[in-house]
C-alpha cells in the first residue's frame, strides 16, 4: 500500500512542476505553457483517482 501513496505523492510533484514550468513560459513561448497546464490538471485528476481507489480498496480489505 505504501506505493500507492508514493505514486500519490509524485503526481502533486509533476502537477507543482508544470504549473512552475506554465508560469515561466507564458511570456515566451504560451503555446508550450498551455501543454504544461494540460499536464497539470491531468496529474491533479490521476491524484485525486488513485486516492479514490487506495482509499475504496482499504475499506474493503478485513
Amino acid at each position: 500500500m505504501k506505493n500507492y501513496r508514493i505514486s500519490e505523492i509524485l503526481y502533486i510533484v509533476i502537477a507543482l512542476i508544470s504549473i512552475k514550468e506554465a508560469y515561466v513560459l507564458w511570456e515566451i513561448r504560451p503555446n508550450k505553457a498551455y501543454l504544461f497546464l494540460g499536464f497539470a490538471v491531468l496529474a491533479v485528476f490521476m491524484y485525486f483517482f488513485r486516492s479514490y481507489y487506495r482509499k475504496k480498496f482499504n475499506r474493503r480489505k478485513p
